[in-house]
């Protein structure tokens, strides 16, 4: 019997239709087999050794620990280990973020299928898969020096405060943030307070028209 080169493959998204459709594109792709699927951070952590993944395909919204927070236990784990991340979030918002936790690339939810397959077989062949404009966003960063960007105050939010903030700028309350990351109103309404501390804003009025403000000064780079 001839033996299994087959590259394997761990996808994490708590959307039941947006899991079953990565798994199902993989696995029609030949050379891949998906041998682990999960809709949460930590039942995928703690299998990640025995399932030995050579890729993880992973979103950045999870209930409990967020994607971001995965990434760097797995590649803590294994640093062999190339990581994709599929998200809906915007990509220009993110991109930097994820790669300094250690993934290798990042495909938006609504471009996948096609463009995560070649996503994956680049990332597995040991190269690096953003989009042009984000490439060139990270490009420029390089050359006008890292410092000058890192002293930008939304790099002093955590990840998951980062995804309040984003979504607070997309016109979400309290509420439907909670819905959205598997929250508690208060948990959210604690990483509010704290945006607003470290961003130096007065009210919840001040930190909605930064968050607008910023998103839209983002999405307009790319």
């Amino acid at each position: 019997m001839a033996p299994n080169f087959k590259k394997r493959i761990m996808v994490v998204d708590d959307h039941p239709m947006m899991l079953k459709g990565l798994v199902t594109t993989l696995n029609a792709e030949h050379g891949f087999e998906v041998v682990g699927q999960f809709n949460r951070a930590e039942e995928a952590l703690q299998r990640s050794t025995e399932l030995k993944p050579d890729l993880a395909v992973v979103d950045i919204s999870l209930p409990g620990m967020s994607g971001l927070e995965l990434i760097k236990h797995l590649v803590g784990l294994d640093q062999n280990l190339k990581i994709l991340v599929v998200s809906r979030h915007e990509e220009i918002l993110y991109a930097e973020r994820v790669l300094r936790a250690g993934a290798k690339g990042y495909v938006m939810k609504q471009e996948a299928g096609d463009e995560m397959v070649k996503a994956v077989k680049k990332i597995l062949n040991g190269g690096i898969y953003v989009s042009e404009e984000v490439s060139e966003k990270l490009l420029m960063g390089m050359a006008v020096g890292q410092k000058n960007l890192s002293q930008s105050p939304i790099d002093l939010l955590s990840d998951r405060e980062l995804e309040v903030f984003e979504m607070t700028g997309q016109g979400n309350n309290t509420r439907e943030i909670a819905e959205r990351l598997h929250l508690s109103v208060k948990t959210v309404e604690s990483y509010r307070a704290r945006i607003k501390t470290k961003l130096n804003l007065e009210n919840a009025t001040e930190l909605m028209m930064h968050a607008v403000k910023w998103v839209e000064s983002e999405s307009s780079e790319m």
